[in-house]
């Protein structure tokens, strides 16, 4: 049995695809067979970062590479737990299930980014298990030798499966605090972006994991600051990049101009879930005004500017956090503004943007301490991450420079108005 398991990780990886940031990355030619596939290859069109590259011009990476680069951390994951144990409750067809869902975690995944993720739309691991279980998915997975439902229900954890541990420790590798999606990503990121902040000492972190059946992974004291600068690098990627206010801005105008969409009718549900980044620009631009005129001008880098900004207020921001309700403040925002300035300011030059629920994940379980990490010897305690988030959630309102006098408008890339000053006026 031993060595099959091992087989399912050795055994015929002969098709190697070169990647920037790990080198040869290889795979058998049924693997292969899966990233050339009509859904994959979507992945090819849908840039990781969305628009961040009008802020850092290197990052048009994209979400495919992206999952090789998961796929490719899996498997050394995986090489190294069986090296200590993990052999007793895995399979050759659970490993082979685990290497395709790596690899096809993403497939579900919304055009431009996280533009889409806060409307009202079917989560993309659900999407991701449905793809997996259709044709032509589903029997390229078998081909591959895994099981193409537990494929699925590894990425989709709302899929009913059996007590087995093998698919709990499954799903807890491929979502934990140190997983092979959270260590390709902040690197690729960093490294496309061109800032430090994002690189993880890859080799050192999976020497210090070791497998557990029902926790997935678990890390001895040594392993502490590697999880610190995680959680610190995950900090600082959202501070300088994920939320950078020009990505905000990009961001809440494509979630705008889809919001309307589907309150108008004008876009059902099941068209967007097709889409890559070009077919989203192409299905606004055929939507006529004032559509067209929000994508063009976050495609060629047209941005709203910063209006008003204000800190964390948790109490604020559970008033705004459903984004149905928020046209409503808006159009409130535009009539407040036009009578600042004495000129018409129409309610889609308003964005009101806040920031979805963060979370900074320090579940694992530190083995020689005998407790979880957020007890451990390290810094990193409950609070200290509250304080983390609490400096992120900023709440901003975003106009149009178009709509504004030009004698108010500032020098910059991110002009910042006087416009309001009770924060509740509008509420």
């Amino acid at each position: 049995m031993r060595d099959e398991l091992y087989a399912a990780l050795e055994k015929g990886f002969t098709s190697p695809i070169r990647d920037v940031l790990w080198g040869h990355i290889y795979l058998t030619p049924n693997l292969e067979a899966l990233t050339r596939c009509a859904p994959f290859m979507r992945l090819h069109r849908i840039f990781q970062l969305g628009p961040t590259h009008c802020v850092y011009p290197g990052a048009t990476h994209t979400r495919a590479a992206h999952s090789l680069g998961v796929y490719h951390l899996a498997r050394r994951l995986l090489r190294n737990f069986l090296e200590q144990g993990a052999d007793a409750w895995t399979s050759p067809g659970g490993i082979r299930s685990f290497l395709c869902a790596a690899l096809l975690h993403d497939l579900g995944h919304f055009p431009y980014a996280h533009s889409l993720k806060e409307l009202p739309l079917e989560d993309h691991e659900a999407l991701t298990g449905t793809i997996i279980l259709a044709e032509p998915v589903k029997s390229l997975v078998g081909s591959a030798g895994a099981d193409p439902y537990l494929t699925a229900a590894i990425i989709n954890t709302a899929l009913p499966g059996d007590a087995e541990t093998e698919l709990r420790f499954y799903r807890k590798l491929l979502s934990g605090a140190l997983d092979p999606d959270k260590l390709d990503y902040l690197n690729r990121d960093a490294r496309y972006c061109g800032v430090p902040y994002g690189a993880q000492d890859v080799d050192f972190i999976l020497s210090r994991l070791h497998p557990h059946p029902e926790r997935g992974a678990d890390i001895d004291s040594r392993g502490i600051p590697s999880v610190e600068s995680v959680l610190f690098s995950k900090y600082l990627m959202y501070k300088t990049v994920y939320w950078h206010p020009a990505v905000r801005s990009a961001t809440g105008m494509i979630k705008k101009a889809l919001l309307r969409g589907l309150e108008q009718g004008l876009i059902p549900q099941e068209q967007l879930y097709d889409l890559d980044d070009p077919g989203l620009f192409a299905r606004l631009a055929g939507l006529g005004e004032p559509f067209l005129s929000w994508g063009t001008k976050v495609r060629d880098g047209c941005l709203y500017g910063v209006a008003v900004e204000f800190p964390y207020d948790e109490a604020l921001r559970q008033e705004l956090a459903v984004i149905t309700n928020r046209s409503q403040y808006e159009e409130a925002l535009a009539a407040e503004l036009s009578g600042h300035f004495g000129v018409p300011i129409r309610p889609e030059s308003v964005i009101l943007d806040v920031p979805e629920q963060i979370t900074f994940e320090t579940g694992l379980y530190v083995r020689d301490e005998d407790c979880y990490f957020e007890r451990s010897s390290g810094i990193f305690k409950a609070e200290t991450v509250q304080a983390f988030i609490k400096s992120l959630q900023v709440i901003r309102i975003f106009v149009d420079p178009a709509d504004l006098p030009a004698a108010v408008i500032s020098k910059g890339p991110s002009p910042r108005y006087e416009l309001l000053q009770n924060k509740r006026r509008w509420l």
